[in-house]
């Protein structure tokens, strides 16, 4: 990834400016991947949160924040007067919410006809749920996730919040988003994106609903090849606690598995695919990598084409050889790691993330570009509109 300075264009979408309404998890994921990738993000937060250190400092990187109260009109005014001059703006409210603080598509677009309104929602804009409040785990509950996630016999397990929040919400936001900035540059029109955490929710599902209907997936937990009832695609606790991940799905990966374990003449694998012996070969297995530590079974397995790696903590995995080579993740000045930039351009590479500055940080230079002076903003600031 080749470093410039803060203020240098970099990245794909430099020269984009997008507007953020303050809000959490996946519009502040959505404002991240976009600022990553170079575009101007300017957040607008509550002027009572304003000098505060962000508290999601990697999900606000790469911003500059300004504060402006939505419920006062001139509050309202001043984010108006910013998306007069975007391309994007998020917001992540629930349905109906900006068009009662006069922010809506209905106001801004007829300002800004060339302006993307990014909504992220999690039912979405319409629908008998539209109105109700949920979080991830009930996103993915409705959308036929969740049911298909944990152990046969026992109870579904959260997938923490990736398939709603992350991948379902804010990267299909940040998706809609690119790809109506293209139609408006096109066409010279901006329009409403529309994303619900539900709809990228069942989105991620194709794959296994294809195998569905073509007769190679069974509904239901631990009944397939991707679901921990295949021994040769799940994880397996080894003599330390910690655990392997092995994914040797195609019958070549399997028969190195095999001879890296010495199982390569054992007749219990000799069929990778006969269903009614992969409970007793998944056994055989968890008994094997029992009797050594995580790390020594790496070892083994380390340069081979077997599919077979360690799970490994935040820490280790900012520390692999691999993510390290590659910069996959990248150490904070005070020693923390956080994911860098993702996907890579190679012929317009993404600056270093900027990282995420106090709340209401550059609302006097933000306003300043708007034209408003000393006198203005000490009124402003007076009067509680900005923090």
């Amino acid at each position: 990834m080749t470093s410039t300075t803060a203020s240098a264009p970099a990245g794909p979408l430099a020269g984009v400016r997008v507007i953020e309404l303050g809000g959490i998890g996946p519009g502040p994921f959505a404002g991240m991947i976009l600022a990553d990738l170079g575009a101007e993000v300017i957040r607008v937060d509550r002027p009572a949160e304003h000098g505060r250190p962000s508290g999601h400092p990697i999900l606000h990187r790469g911003r500059r924040s300004v504060t402006a109260d939505l419920k006062d009109p001139r509050g309202v005014d001043l984010v108006l007067r910013l998306a007069d001059g975007a391309d994007a703006l998020i917001e992540g409210f629930r349905p109906g919410v900006t068009e009662r603080l006069g922010l809506g598509p209905g106001v801004c677009l007829p300002r800004n006809p060339r302006l993307v309104y990014g909504r992220m929602t999690g039912w979405g804009q319409d629908g008998p749920l539209a109105q109700a409040p949920g979080h991830d785990i009930n996103y993915i509950a409705v959308a036929g996730a969740l049911a298909q996630v944990g152990p046969a016999d026992g109870d579904p397990v959260v997938p923490l919040n990736l398939f709603g929040d992350m991948g379902g919400g804010g990267m299909l936001l940040a998706l809609g988003i690119a790809a109506a900035l293209y139609s408006a540059k096109v066409t010279g029109r901006g329009q409403v994106v529309d994303a619900a955490m539900t709809d990228g929710t069942a989105i991620q599902l194709a794959l296994l609903q294809g195998l569905l209907r073509t007769g190679r997936w069974t509904e239901g937990r631990e009944r397939n090849l991707f679901d921990g009832a295949a021994p040769f695609y799940r994880t397996y606790r080894c003599a330390d606690g910690a655990h392997l991940a092995v994914g040797c799905v195609e019958p070549q990966f399997w028969a190195e598995t095999l001879r890296v374990l010495g199982l390569t003449d054992d007749p219990l694998f000799a069929k990778q695919h006969d269903r009614a012996a992969w409970p007793r070969m998944a056994a055989r297995l968890a008994e094997l990598f029992a009797t050594r530590p995580r790390d020594a079974w790496a070892a083994d397995f380390e340069g081979t084409e077997s599919c077979v790696t360690p799970v490994l903590d935040w820490t280790e995995a900012a520390r692999h050889p691999h993510n390290a080579a590659r910069g996959t993740y990248r150490l904070t000045a005070d020693g923390h790691p956080e994911p860098g930039t993702a996907p890579r351009f190679l012929g317009t590479p993404a600056a270093e993330p900027r990282p995420a500055g106090p709340t209401g940080g550059q609302t006097d230079e933000v306003l300043a570009e708007l034209g408003i002076g000393a006198g203005e903003l000490a009124e402003l600031r007076a009067g509680g509109v900005v923090g």
